[in-house]
């Protein structure tokens, strides 16, 4: 079982998310107010807490959404999860769809840090059921 740590959305791409501790997750599009929801396969973000709490050890001052996830949950190495795992939150399920992804240049972390870990670290899920998302909620891989 993991633990949800944050809940980040940002109104536009290529911006920083912010943690607004709640959320609506809606089928088949994403996170509302969430520039990145829609009708694909990349409707939300994940990263491990585990993972960004090892990058701030080498000395990143990053706060949750600095990478441009939108869940930042502990208890799991998500890159390491095949692709169709489904994770279960309250009511929503998520469908892991992508491990990982190609970094945009110029990013301000790897312009700080000279390293990023959402591009490696990172994976992106599908809505199959909505609900709402808040900080502190269980977070588990739904065996069916």
């Amino acid at each position: 079982m993991g633990k949800v740590m944050a809940v980040c959305i940002s109104p536009r791409k290529g911006t920083e998310k912010k943690n607004v501790h709640c959320a609506e997750f809606v089928e088949d599009f994403g996170i509302r107010g969430d520039a990145h929801a829609g009708k694909w396969h990349r409707q939300v973000s994940l990263l491990s807490l585990e993972r960004i709490e090892e990058f701030r050890a080498r000395g990143a001052k990053v706060e949750y959404g600095a990478f441009g996830e939108n869940l930042v949950v502990s208890g799991y190495d998500f890159k390491t999860l095949p692709i169709g795992t489904r994770f279960r939150c309250g009511e929503v399920v998520l469908e892991l769809t992508q491990v990982g992804k190609e970094c945009h240049k110029g990013c301000a972390i790897f312009q700080t840090m000279g390293d990023c870990i959402m591009p490696r670290e990172g994976v992106f899920c599908r809505v199959l059921a909505g609900g709402q998302i808040k900080e502190g909620n269980e977070f588990y891989i739904d065996e069916g």
